[in-house]
């Protein structure tokens, strides 16, 4: 029996920044109506020619893989978690396996929206544990920015979201006590519309739609959010799936050294850890800066947290995240 443990982490933003103010310009929305709703100060957007999924992709895993001291030829797995894939198919992984120059591993795309990257996190753990595996790279990478309603009409959901990257490297340890001490994933399909992009896809919109010419008022090509439902369940959920981690641990609140959160609104966040009564030091964010950037939310931010040293050897480290779906998950390691 083994466990896996984080050996490297590095993330990816593009350098285009894209303040409160910035959209102001081109739609209603002010930069006091942004941050009011959900704390957000500014996002990234890619630059076209500059950045892909793909590419900011393999930016942060070249990073996770030069500070876990390996070697690409040492990877022997790729799950890339996103829901902005370059093509249609093939899915990113088999494209950061070439750019990466890496043997003719396997790679798995992982399509679970914000929870994507602890589903990601999770199969890859379970690959370690099983032994089958060494040393795998997971990634979370969104470019939101070329698929969002850029107006008036679209504020409610294009204010949120940003567009970045971040990897991790999970590596074989022996040692029981440290590591993924366990994962928890969850689904509930029945509210799957209440937060969705319902075309392009292979299903009655595909047939009526995309094969004929675009109607411009036909808002099914853009990200649809039902705000007030989405940010009631999350609050429940991520409440919910960070206990079932304590719980599956023998562990308490209080053994929480540091919450990582999705970064889907701050005012979700402060939700949680009031509820938890964590102090600020207890609890990561970064949404200010860089928005909601999906499956590339958690990695971004444990990453900078271990940057900025509040995460220590021995730590308990908890990740929690809440999306479409409704899909929620969360990890609790020992660092």
């Amino acid at each position: 029996m083994y466990h896996s443990k984080i050996t490297g982490l590095g993330y990816y933003v593009p350098n285009n920044v894209v303040t409160n103010d910035d959209l102001s310009k081109v739609m209603e929305t002010t930069d006091e109506w942004i941050q009011e709703r959900t704390g957000i100060q500014e996002r990234r957007h890619v630059v076209e020619g500059e950045d892909t999924t793909t590419s900011m992709g393999v930016k942060a895993a070249r990073v996770a893989i030069e500070r876990a001291g390996l070697a690409p030829e040492e990877i022997d797995f790729v799950v890339f978690a996103t829901l902005s894939p370059d093509y249609y198919f093939p899915g990113p992984g088999v494209l950061v396996q070439k750019e990466l120059g890496l043997r003719t591993v396997g790679a798995l795309d992982v399509r679970n929206q914000c929870s994507g990257f602890l589903y990601a996190l999770s199969v890859a753990d379970q690959f370690i544990k099983t032994g089958m595996y060494k040393n795998i790279l997971v990634i979370g990478s969104e470019v939101h920015s070329r698929g969002l309603d850029m107006s008036t009409r679209g504020r409610g959901v294009s204010v949120i979201f940003g567009d970045g990257a971040g990897a991790a490297v999970l590596s074989r340890t022996e040692d029981l006590t440290k590591g993924i001490l366990s994962t928890h994933l969850h689904a509930e399909g029945e509210h799957a519309e209440e937060l969705a992009l319902i075309a392009p896809g292979m299903g009655q919109r595909w047939v009526t739609d995309i094969l004929k010419d675009n109607d411009p008022n036909d808002i099914s090509y853009f990200p649809y959010m039902n705000g007030q439902y989405v940010f009631k369940h999350a609050v429940s959920r991520f409440a919910e799936v960070i206990n079932e981690g304590l719980q599956a641990n023998n562990l308490t609140v209080n053994d929480i050294n540091l919450l990582v959160p999705h970064q889907a609104n701050l005012r979700i966040s402060q939700f949680i850890q009031q509820k938890f009564k964590l102090t600020d030091n207890q609890v990561f964010n970064n949404i200010q800066k860089y928005g909601n950037t999906t499956a590339a939310s958690v990695p971004i931010a444990l990453t900078e947290a271990w940057e900025q040293g509040k995460i220590k050897e021995g730590d308990i480290v908890v990740l929690a995240a809440f999306g479409s779906g409704f899909t929620w998950a969360s990890a609790v390691i020992k660092w």
